[in-house]
């Protein structure tokens, strides 16, 4: 919601014509670009010569050394009203932007000190520099949304005793623990070690470590370690953890119940491995773990030595990346071979991954289908959990835009084609428990090696964690010599030791040879015009009201060509099957079908039914009332699953009506299930991968209609098929 007094500030912003500070937006919306604008409009009033976002050294030195502290009684105007809108923009009164350090000001500025815990560190009424680096960010004071007052304590603690070193600055006091509180309690760790401002460096390096080796906690213990240790409890979440003074037998048992959650031996102390999994995502990374996971093809003599070195699941990859030259995928046999040696295998979907633009609805469908086929190709049983792969530190606005429709379209298509596959997610801890959240997945395994992740620092383990991923290492020798990545088991997933024999997909159709696109065009527009009549554009006479080209289809058809094979390869059937309606309805679209289409709206939404009650629509052209026909077909055979639903309801055929209409992908998995209902139809036996031509013809012409008025339809389809046929034959082999 717009601030009247945000827009305020923004004016005042704006009221420079300085190069180097920009315009922003007069919207009342706080965001980082106003604070951005306003730190460099401090850097500008201070006289540095380069401007930036940043509210760096240059910037603080140049701040202490003019206005050590800033209150009534400094003589400056415009700094002064940038005090004053930065208060605005952080919820404090501001007092009108005027220039003028009033009472109001004061009150205001009192108080964001006393929000932020240093109100007795920096006494008074003054802005000093760094409470004003701390105004001029997003970071609040107050707690907000997810937030908890005994966090916000443990933040105001933390910035009332250290904010006075160099390098310590004031951390937001929110109560959510994030990155820069993670680092900050880092810091204090480190300055209680007896580091010099000069050392400090809010890493986890081998001083810190060792340090904290030497300073366990235990029940009894009193002072400012037993105050960090719970801090870092609370900051995990810990159930009941409060900052205390003293280790009584509360900690302690809050202590063991986390180092059982983490399985971490169950001392009750503050020991140097419990210290590590409260302040770093590996914790301590020379653990042992009992699972793990590799690129690399396990042999007899590497499974042998993995299991003598105390492994018992391994985690293997179901795909290669495309045009990769890395070869990570199981191979024919490796499972069983890998459940001889007492070992079980849990499977991993990737193919890329690697960065937020990868990630979306569709990508999610494809995907998803892709780890079904390769799941059942090797075996895998009812009740394999796969894990899908999001190999990037998303951040949080990625995660709500990109990483959450992909598990929505990957959720849809395993409860629809591979309901009998649980869904897990590999990534870091935040992607991994906002996904959780939405009950995408049931099982997260953590890629908690990237202890830089801004969704690993600051996170805590999801409760439905089952690996954590730790370290590289290498396990072995000689011929059993393998690299795998360490991983610690939580329990909740086993794996796999017992398969089912691997299946031959030799015969399937495999995606279509982009590099092939323009030929396949020629021969689609050469048939078009020389056996039915159709040019690349308009019909037989010219304009016949059609808006598409036939150029415009196929490309269509091609960006398609992720779903239609993954259909095919679900149904067993050929993939022409499925083009040639698709690509046909598209080249058919007429100006008439967008008048058919309103007039079924109509009938459901004005309230004055017009007898319209359901028509072909969408990018297959295909009725409400067919689409339920195939659907109940394949999920009464098991070929899919799914809700049953009447075919001659009103509200079951708008449903789905209103889905083919506006879901290009919906419209064209229907359109797989009512070819295979067609055939059934037509007393056919079910399409497969050696289906005659007459049979293919009499499907698809039953999918125009059940009469011999559709026949034509089928006989024009026939001759199309064979062109597709010329490119997927090909590629099959």
């Amino acid at each position: 919601m717009a601030d009247a007094m945000v827009t305020a500030a923004q004016k005042f912003i704006n009221s420079y014509n300085v190069s180097g500070i920009p315009k922003v937006e007069e919207n009342g919306k706080t965001g980082w670009s106003v604070m951005y604008a306003l730190t460099r409009a401090l850097q500008y009033e201070l006289g540095l010569a380069t401007l930036s976002d940043t509210f760096g050294p240059a910037t603080l030195s140049a701040l202490t050394s003019k206005f050590p502290v800033f209150n009534a009684g400094t003589p400056h105007e415009q700094i002064c009203k940038i005090i004053q809108a930065g208060l605005y923009c952080k919820g404090y009164d501001g007092d009108r932007i005027n220039g003028d350090y009033s009472g109001l000001v004061s009150e205001s500025v009192t108080r964001l000190k006393k929000d932020m815990g240093v109100g007795t560190v920096y006494p008074g009424d003054g802005v000093t520099p760094k409470v004003f680096k701390a105004l001029l960010t997003m970071d609040p004071y107050v707690v907000v949304e997810g937030g908890n007052d005994w966090i916000r304590y443990a933040q105001q603690w933390l910035n009332g005793r250290y904010t006075g070193r160099r390098n310590f600055f004031i951390i937001p006091c929110d109560g959510n623990f994030s990155r820069d509180v993670q680092k900050a309690l880092l810091y204090a760790i480190q300055f209680e070690l007896g580091m010099s401002d000069d050392v400090a460096n809010g890493v986890f390096g081998p001083a810190t470590k060792q340090g904290l080796r030497d300073h366990p906690v235990s029940q009894g213990q009193e002072g400012v370690w037993v105050n960090l240790f719970s801090t870092a409890m609370l900051f995990n979440r810990r159930p009941g953890v409060r900052l205390v003074d003293g280790f009584g037998p509360d900690l302690a048992a809050a202590t063991r119940d986390f180092q059982r959650f983490v399985r971490l031996p169950e001392t009750g102390r503050g020991d140097f491995q419990t210290w590590a999994s409260l302040l770093v995502s590996t914790g301590d990374n020379t653990r042992a773990g009992t699972a793990c996971d590799t690129v690399t093809e396990v042999t007899l003599e590497r499974a042998k030595a993995l299991y003598a070195a105390g492994y018992r699941h391994v985690g293997r990859y179901l795909s290669n990346v495309a045009g990769s030259s890395l070869d990570k995928r199981l191979r024919p046999g490796e499972t069983r071979l890998i459940a001889s040696q007492g070992l079980s295998v849990f499977p991993i979907y990737q193919t890329y991954g690697g960065e937020a633009a990868y990630f979306k609805r569709e990508q999610g469908i494809a995907d998803a289908h892709a780890a079904i086929q390769r799941a059942r190709h090797y075996g895998f049983r009812s009740g394999t959990r796969i894990y899908f792969a999001v190999d990037f530190d998303a951040l949080d606005y990625q995660v709500t835009d990109h990483i959450i429709p992909h598990f929505r379209g990957i959720k849809a298509t395993m409860d629809e084609y591979g309901r009998e596959f649980q869904i897990g997610i590999y990534g870091p801890r935040n992607v991994c428990s906002r996904v959780a959240a939405e009950r995408l997945t049931s099982a997260s395994f953590l890629c908690d090696m990237s202890t830089g992740f801004s969704g690993n620092l600051g996170y805590p383990h999801p409760l439905d964690w089952s690996f954590d991923q730790i370290s590289t290492i290498s396990v072995g020798s000689g011929s059993g010599l393998i690299s795998i990545d360490n991983n610690i088991v939580s329990g909740l997933d086993e794996g796999q030791n017992t398969f089912d024999d691997e299946s031959d997909d030799s015969a399937l159709d495999v995606g279509f040879d982009r590099a092939r696109r323009d030929a396949l065009l020629a021969d689609i527009q050469n048939y078009f015009l020389n056996s039915l009549g159709v040019p690349d554009k308009g019909g037989p006479n010219g304009n016949d009201g059609t808006v598409r080209t036939t150029t415009e289809c196929l490309d269509a058809l091609i960006g398609f060509d992720w779903l239609t094979t993954q259909l095919a390869r679900h149904y067993r059937m050929r993939k022409a099957l499925i083009q040639c309606p698709l690509l046909w309805e598209m080249r058919k679209f007429n100006i008439a079908d967008p008048v058919a289409d309103d007039a079924v709206r109509l009938h459901y939404t004005s309230g004055l039914p017009t007898g319209r009650d359901d028509c072909s629509t969408g990018i297959g052209q295909i009725q409400a009332a067919t689409a339920i026909k195939g659907r109940n077909y394949s999920i009464n055979q098991r070929i899919i699953s799914g809700t049953l639903m009447d075919p001659t309801k009103g509200d079951d055929i708008w449903a789905v009506w209103q889905k083919l209409n506006t879901d290009d992908v919906y419209n064209i998995q229907s359109m797989a299930a009512a070819l295979v209902w067609g055939a059934d139809d037509k007393h056919l036996p079910r399409p497969g991968l050696d289906y005659s031509e007459e049979n293919s013809q009499r499907v698809m012409a039953r999918y125009n209609g059940p009469g011999v008025e559709a026949e034509p339809y089928g006989e024009a389809m026939i001759g199309m098929y064979r062109v597709f046929e010329k490119y997927n034959a090909p590629l099959r082999a």
